[in-house]
Formats: structure tokens, C-alpha cells, sequence
């Protein structure tokens, strides 16, 4: 059996497959769940920077050292054979130097398998045959220029945002989002090319993602109370509820990326160019129409309350005509544009 045991180790090192028990000869394989978290500290070897610098510096009097010193022949090439490889092993030690920064990781790769994330900040020398992927963990402002999007009865609104966001999984961050620029990288042909291009495609995804989040709330609410029906949220009234769902789309779908949404708040709100001129006449109608609304109950008031005042003094006996007349003229005085013109009625209302 040590050839069918040999091969189930093959089978769970390549094909990611966990052996459960083995019982009788029989084995039962099950796949192993997807992990939604992969991303892990970095537990390999990591050195002082300074500390290796200083070794790496003294390889250079050794080198010179095996250069010049008198031997005989057969030694000379013992000698010239060490000075080659410790110029080679100098040579090398130079590519393990990293600086890292307070909120910065690297993300540690060796020959294309993940090692973990490396995030401690300083002065460091790992394994120069490990590739150290520099992304940044700072938080990061992005704005959304204003798109045009139908608002839930259909009116077409601009809307624009402003986003806060950090790289949270920096393993969903640097190896589920394709970072390459296909047309850099053959234009350069260098993984210089490719890594620079890697910040600008990941904000390029946020950016798509946004809007298509900011598509998607914008459509389940009206741009104002004009046409809803009872307390309905709307994009101009309902701010912190637009936000806060904003948010949760957004941490929805920028997940998949690694990327936490700090903070999303809307800073533009306006109707779209070819409607925005109907759309601010109904709105000075609306005004027109409650302003009209409050002069006429002020003025119903103020009439209500000079009749009663005249019949409390006794200053005059009118009859229903009379009183008729005068809430017709003190209505049409209050509730006038402009300033009355007075008429002195030089005859009575009878003649």
C-alpha cells in the first residue's frame, strides 16, 4: 500500500484535496471548502536590514582579499573561485533589501505560490528569490464625477459621490483583480510596466464599481416628494438612509476585491440638463402655490379677527351684506401683489 498512500499525498499537494481518514485501505476524499479569508502573516525568514548590510559589505575586503593574495597556482584557483562566488552571493544579497513604511504590506510570493503578507514597518532583508509586492493599506479619497441615472418614477437626475476606501485582504487585493495592463506591458515588456500599472486598475475597479452601486440606489428612490405617496425616502430628504445603503452595495461589491468602504456620501444632486428648467418652474409653482396658501390664511384670520374686534367695541352695526363687502375688500388688500389703490365712496352701498 505505500505506493497508493504515496499517491494520495501527490493527489492532496497538487489538486488541493483533504484526505479525511483512512480505515480499512479505504480512503474518502472531500474538496476542501473555499476559504473566503487567504490571506496570512508571513512567518518566513526575515533579517535587520542593517545588519545585513554590514555583512554584505564585508563580502567586499573578502573579495579583494582572494584577489590579491600571493598563493601558489593550485591555490590562485581555489582563491579565484571564492572571490567569484562570494561577488556572486554580494551580487545577490543586494535584491533582498526592503523599506517598508507604517501602513504598507508586502505581499510575499516565492517562485509564484503566496507566502503570506509581510506588515511590519521598517528596514528589512528577506530572500532575494522572494518576490515582495509593495501595496499600500492607507486609507484613500476618491470622487465620482455625476452620472446620469432614472430615479424610481423615471425623471433623469445627476448624481456624483465621494468615496473612502482601503485595501483590507490584500491577498483578494493583489491576486483576484487582474492588475496587468496587457497594452503597457507589451508596449514595455518589463514587470515594471506591469506593477506600475497595478494601483490604476485597482482604483479603475473601485471607480466601476461605484458607479454601478450608485446606479443601483439611485433607481429604488424618487429625486423628491413630487409624485410619492405617505414618509417614502427620497435622494433629496432621506440622506442617511441613501447612505447607508450606498455603503452596504458598495462593501458588497468591492468584497471581492479586498477593499473596505470607509465612508460614501453624496455630493452632487441635481435633474439632468434637458429637464432641469420644467422641473425648477414646478418647483416655483409649488412655492407660489404654498406661499399663496399661508397670505390666504392670514388674511382669512385677520379678517376673522377685525369683525370680531368690531362687534366686541361696538364700533358699527353691519348687516350680512355689509360684512360680505368688507371681507371682500380686506381680502382683496392682504391678499394682493401689489399695494392697493384707496377709492373714497362718496355715495352708499345701497345707491
Amino acid at each position: 500500500m505505500p505506493g497508493k498512500f504515496g499517491l494520495l499525498k501527490i493527489l492532496q499537494y497538487f489538486c488541493d484535496i483533504k484526505i479525511i481518514s483512512f480505515k480499512n485501505h479505504q480512503s474518502k476524499f472531500v474538496m476542501k471548502p473555499i476559504d473566503e479569508n487567504k490571506e496570512f502573516e508571513y512567518r518566513g525568514t526575515i533579517y535587520n536590514g542593517f545588519l545585513m548590510l554590514a555583512i554584505n559589505l564585508l563580502l567586499i575586503p573578502a573579495v579583494m582579499a582572494a584577489l590579491f593574495i600571493t598563493a601558489s597556482d593550485y591555490e590562485a584557483v581555489w582563491l579565484w573561485v571564492c572571490a567569484a562566488v562570494l561577488f556572486i552571493v554580494f551580487c545577490i544579497m543586494l535584491g533582498g533589501y526592503i523599506i517598508q513604511q507604517p501602513n504598507h504590506a508586502r505581499v510575499m510570493i516565492f517562485f509564484g505560490k503566496y507566502r503570506g503578507t509581510f506588515r511590519n514597518a521598517g528596514y528589512f532583508w528577506v530572500n532575494p528569490f522572494m518576490n515582495a509586492k509593495k501595496i499600500s493599506l492607507r486609507i484613500r479619497n476618491m470622487d465620482i464625477q455625476p452620472i446620469k441615472v432614472n430615479d424610481k418614477v423615471g425623471n433623469p437626475v445627476m448624481i456624483g459621490m465621494v468615496l473612502v476606501w482601503k485595501v483590507k485582504d490584500t491577498y483578494r487585493a493583489v491576486f483576484d483583480i487582474d492588475s496587468e495592463n496587457p497594452i503597457q506591458a507589451a508596449l514595455a515588456g518589463t514587470a515594471t510596466a506591469q506593477t506600475a500599472a497595478k494601483p490604476d486598475a485597482l482604483e479603475s475597479f473601485v471607480r466601476i464599481q461605484s458607479d454601478a452601486a450608485l446606479r443601483e440606489v439611485t433607481g429604488q428612490f424618487a429625486y423628491d416628494s413630487e409624485g410619492t405617496t405617505g414618509d417614502e425616502v427620497t435622494l433629496r430628504g432621506g440622506s442617511h438612509e441613501i447612505v447607508e445603503l450606498l455603503e452596504d452595495k458598495l462593501n458588497e461589491r468591492l468584497a471581492m476585491a479586498g477593499i473596505e468602504v470607509v465612508e460614501a456620501r453624496l455630493n452632487y444632486l441635481a435633474y439632468a440638463p434637458e429637464i432641469a428648467a420644467v422641473m425648477l418652474r414646478r418647483q416655483q409653482a409649488s412655492a407660489i402655490i404654498a406661499a399663496r396658501e399661508k397670505i390666504v390664511e392670514g388674511a382669512v384670520s385677520m379678517v376673522k379677527m377685525a369683525l370680531q374686534e368690531l362687534k366686541d367695541e361696538e364700533v358699527v352695526e353691519l348687516d350680512e351684506e355689509r360684512k360680505a363687502s368688507m371681507v371682500s375688500n380686506l381680502l382683496v388688500v392682504l391678499c394682493a401683489d401689489e399695494p392697493a389703490q384707496p377709492v373714497v365712496n362718496t355715495g352708499t352701498l345701497y345707491n
